[in-house]
């Protein structure tokens, strides 16, 4: 599997590892992630071990990237994740992110998606990204508007049978 670190001038961005089940647990357990991504049953740390190694390490294998922490370098606290996903039935990746509720608001998901959109294009070759969210999450549509990504209609990833706003952006 392909470890990188990317960095911004407050942040490092590094590939999840199981190692990383207690916080991912606490995320996909917030609020937020269960309105807007929905709840994905993980409720133990068994649970989260799991859910990264079957969701999240294949992709790297496959594609050498996936899903990321974002860890603030002042202290070290992880603050969400974002990472670029291939889905079975999507030609195109997507872009991804959930931040936990006291790091909403802050600029951080802005600095870490913008980072790894560069990365994607820079060093993976990748040309274009989709994005999908909820019509109802604001912050999260107002943050891909930021990041140039235009509205392109509706779709349904397989995790879901909500329609999503698709977002789409050229790199």
């Amino acid at each position: 599997m392909v470890k990188q670190l990317f960095e911004t001038n407050r942040l490092r961005i590094i590939p999840i590892t199981t190692n990383d089940a207690s916080f991912a647990l606490t995320l996909m357990n917030s609020p937020k992630w269960i309105q807007f991504i929905g709840d994905r049953n993980v409720r133990t740390l068994k649970d989260a071990k799991a859910y990264i190694k079957e969701k999240a390490l294949p992709q790297y294998k496959t594609y050498g990237y996936g899903n990321n922490v974002v860890i603030r370098k002042s202290d070290n606290e992880k603050l969400g994740t974002c990472g670029v996903y291939h889905r079975e039935d999507k030609n195109q990746p997507d872009l991804g992110f959930a931040f936990l509720p006291p790091y909403e608001g802050k600029g951080y998901a802005f600095e870490a998606t913008s980072k790894l959109i560069e990365v994607m294009r820079d060093t993976f070759g990748l040309h274009e990204l989709s994005a999908y969210t909820l019509e109802e999450n604001s912050a999260s549509r107002k943050l891909l508007e930021r990041l140039n990504f235009e509205l392109k209609g509706t779709g349904i990833l397989p995790t879901t049978n909500e329609e999503l706003l698709h977002y789409h952006r050229k790199l």
